[in-house]
Order: structure tokens, then sequence, then C-alpha cells
């Protein structure tokens, strides 16, 4: 071989080698794109990103929703309104909590449609502050007269993809309630049961009695009100229509349009590629991946319908409006009556949880990295209360590294955050009231001039 030829075969080997090595490191680049390594777990559990895409709240046909309560347009802006209205709450203990409260008084937009408390306040509360920390019982109030929730508040987003309601899923006559009519006491808010609508219209149907407020009043017949009924059942007659029923009807039509589907998260699934940092897809490739969290945060609302039992540490001894009691503290097997099901609660949703200060069932965490952590640690904190045996085999240790837990973090404050929530909110209402709250207290917090 001549010198020339074997100077130029020299040169192909180097260009060979350059240019493939150039090739490799180009494809093992692309593999570990985080967005990529995203897309492949969500692929591999869900076949296909459209899987978890929330549908807007418009696009009502495609939102989940209960055969006996078909969601409308009218239903949904009925709900609006009564979700917030202030003017329904006359059941009130004292003269003075008299048309201050309302369902959003525990489930407020501040708040992402949670309470700013541990403990939400209904009647007998007084003060907003900024998201509803500042609620505290009118002095004029005992214990015994509050309207306090036994448990922290979940959140009313996503609850289009919950077949039942409450930490305890008490609520629902189908789906995992199914065979549970035994339970469903005549004389409790779970007799509401027997209407036969899934948990999210049950819930809102037995809240409204629970919760002290009245439908039967002159602010529907004497108002704008009796339209919004009218428009939102006119196949219901006349007699039955303004009721709490077809109230709660329209409150749980409005609360399954809830969908924070603006969340990055949410954006990157819809082809926005710039929606999340890379960072944030790190922590939701593992969220899909090795973390395992969508063994249990599954579906669009990352909520699943699973009951788990994860040694959370309840509301005793970090400050309560009156004990919790042993049924509460049990979860589902205190509903169920079946011991197997002690200690489980059920898997919440996960959106616009960083506008809230306490987590868990009994808000002993702080922050979701607290809670990543103790996942992650899979260390029961209840150890007195909740045997060993009775934890569920998915907690158990991660061996997550702490730059994988801050991803995971990063991911479920920032990338699942919708910050436009308030369009779910109405101007005003049509009584005119202040809402959430409307006790003289919460109108100064908020500004709010009746």
């Amino acid at each position: 071989m001549s010198s020339r030829n074997r100077l130029l075969g020299i040169l192909v080997c180097i260009l060979y080698i350059f240019t493939s090595s150039c090739m490799i490191d180009d494809e093992e680049i692309y593999i570990n794109i985080p967005g990529e390594k995203l897309e492949n777990n969500i692929l591999h559990i869900y076949t296909s990103k459209e899987a978890l895409m929330l549908p807007l709240e418009n696009e009502l046909s495609a939102i989940p929703s209960d055969p006996n309560n078909p969601l409308t347009k009218d239903k949904v802006l009925l709900g609006k309104f009564l979700f917030h209205e202030t003017g329904f709450g006359s059941e009130s203990k004292l003269e003075i909590g008299k048309n201050t409260y309302s369902c959003a008084s525990c489930h407020h937009v501040k708040a992402g449609f949670q309470s700013g408390l541990i403990q939400g306040i209904g009647d007998g509360g007084v003060g907003f502050g900024i998201k509803g920390e500042a609620r505290v019982m009118n002095v004029e109030y005992t214990e015994d007269m509050l309207d306090v929730q036994p448990i922290r508040s979940p959140s009313v987003l996503n609850v289009a993809y919950q077949k039942v309601m409450l930490w305890n899923g008490q609520f629902g006559s189908s789906d995992v309630n199914s065979g549970t009519d035994a339970m469903w006491t005549v004389g409790t808010p779970k007799e509401t049961n027997h209407l036969g609508f899934e948990g999210v219209e049950t819930q809102a149907i037995a809240g409204l009695k629970v919760h002290r407020q009245s439908i039967q009043s002159d602010l529907i017949i004497n108002s704008i009100y009796k339209d919004l009924f009218d428009a939102a059942f006119p196949e219901v007659s006349e007699s039955e229509r303004y009721s709490l029923i077809t109230a709660g009807l329209a409150i749980a039509a409005y609360e399954r349009t809830l969908l924070p589907a603006k969340a990055p998260f949410q954006q990157w699934l819809r082809g926005n590629e710039q929606a999340m940092s890379d960072d944030q897809k790190e922590g939701a490739a593992l969220f899909f991946g090795e973390a395992k969290c969508y063994t249990c945060h599954s579906g669009p609302g990352l909520n699943g319908k699973g009951f788990y039992a994860l040694g959370m540490k309840d509301l005793e001894g970090i400050g309560v409006h009156g004990s919790v009691d042993e049924a509460t503290k049990k979860g589902r097997g205190g509903f169920t009556g079946n011991s197997q099901d002690d200690y489980k609660f059920k898997t919440p949703q996960l959106y616009n949880l960083k506008d809230v200060s306490f987590l868990g069932h009994g808000g002993s965490f702080r922050s979701i990295r607290e809670v990543v952590a103790y996942k992650n640690e899979g260390q029961s904190q209840n150890n007195h209360l909740v045997p060993t045996d009775k934890l569920s085999k998915e907690f158990e240790p991660l061996d997550l590294t702490e730059e994988q837990l801050e991803q995971i973090s990063l991911f479920i404050e920032i990338a699942l955050y919708d910050d436009s929530l308030e369009r779910f909110v109405p101007e005003g209402l049509l009584s005119g009231n202040c809402f959430p709250n409307a006790d003289v207290q919460s109108r100064l917090d908020m500004g709010c001039q009746e």
C-alpha cells in the first residue's frame, strides 16, 4: 500500500472513531433528556399521555359525572353560587353566626379549595386572615356548638375522579361502597347514601344539612336564585325543585369542574416542553418511575381510588377542637367495621398543595418535602396507635437521594400548581353577601363590604 493510501486509511479510521463516538454520546444525551425519560415512564404505565390529562372546566362531556346527575352549564353555574353563598348559612347555633359561612369556608380558593386550618370551621368561626389561616372560634360559642371538621379538610379539586368521598370514603353508594349498606345508619349523614348517588353528590347533599345550611328560604323564591334553579332543574317538579337535594346536586356538578388543568404538568402533557424545568421533569420521572408514587397516586387527578395505612399522626397533640373519636382514627375501618381496613385513609389528590401549611389526614406535616421524605423513610410516626402489621405493603423505604427528594418535591409543588384557580370563583354573590365568610372580622380581613 502506498504512503498516500495508508495516510488516507488512517484519516478515515480517525474520522470513523470520532463520528462514532459523537453518535454514541448524542444517543446517551438523548436517552437522558428529562422530558424523554418522563414520557417513556408514562407511556410504559399508561400507554398514552392523554390518560393523565385533565379536561378544561368547560369540556363538560369529558368530565366524569354521576349518571344520575348529568353535568349542564346551568347546573354548574347554580352550584358555583351556592358553594360560596353565605346567605344559606341560616341554621347557625347562635344568631350572631347566621349567614356568615358557606361551603367555601372550609374549601376556599386561597387554600387550593382546602381549609387554611388543620380543622376547617364553618358556623361559630370568625376571621379569615390571608388564606383562611386566621379563622378562630367565636368567643360567644362553646366547643360543643362549633361546626368544626373532625379531621383535616381534603381538597375538592379533582373530585370528578373519585367515586367515594371523605378520608374514610363513607359517602357514595357504588364502587368500593357496594355492599356497605349496613353502615349507612339511619339518622346519620351516611344515610344519604340510600339516595343512590356517587360520592361527590352524596357528600354535597349531606354536607348542606351537616353544616347548618338551609335552601328553603326567601333568598331563593324572591330572588334570581329561583331562575337559576328553574334553568338547572327543569325536569324536577316545582314542589321539589328548591331543596337540599337539588342544591347538593348543583354544588356537586360545580365541584366536578374544579380541575387544575392549567398547571405546568398539564401544559407539558399537551405538548408544551418548556412548561416544566429539567428538575421538575426529573422529579416527575421519579414519581412515575423508581419512587413508585404512581402506584397510589394514579389517574388524571393523581388521587387513585385506594385506601392505605401509612402510620401518619392523627390530630391529637397538635392543637385541635374537641377530641378525635375512635372511628375517625381508624379511617376506612371506622366506616366499614372491617378490621382489615383499620387505619387506612383515602389517597388524596396532589394539585395546588403549596397553598396550605398542614398536610396528611392529621395535618402532621408542614411541607410537601416533609411528606416526600416521610414516604422515602418508610417509618411510621404513629407507632403507639397503628400496629406495624396494619401498615400497607406499599409503605416501605425507597432509598432515594436528597437530590431526588428535592426533585419530586419540586414536581408536586410547582409543576402541579395551577395559578389561575380564581376562574372558578364568582365575582360576587347574588345576595350581595361577602364570601367565603361574612362575619365582621372576616369582612375586615378580606376588605369586603356588603
